[in-house]
């Protein structure tokens, strides 16, 4: 049986990427990446808080502000490096 601080974080990750999806849009595969990827992000932001000694916005062994800055900058990056670039000269688009 996970933690509550897992389940925590996990729940955390997955409401970051879900809010990304819907702030941004996409299909279903869209919003599964979003979220695996805002997972990766909280748990990379977890491990440099837990390292770096961050302690504010800690809920219990969570490290709740250094987790959510990483699943941001995990999501943004992703965007960025997956959008679609148009074409203006593509009739329709």
């Amino acid at each position: 049986m996970p933690s509550p601080s897992f389940t925590f974080a996990l729940l955390l990750g997955t409401l970051y990427g879900a809010l990304t999806h819907l702030v941004l849009g996409g299909d279903g595969s869209t919003l599964l990446l979003d979220i695996v990827t805002a997972w990766v992000g909280f748990g990379l932001g977890q491990a440099i808080g837990q390292i770096m000694g961050i302690s504010v916005l800690n809920i219990g062994s969570t490290y709740v502000l250094a987790g959510s800055l990483g699943a941001l900058i995990a999501v943004i990056t992703k965007r960025l490096l997956t959008r679609r670039r148009r074409t203006h000269d593509q009739p329709g688009r």
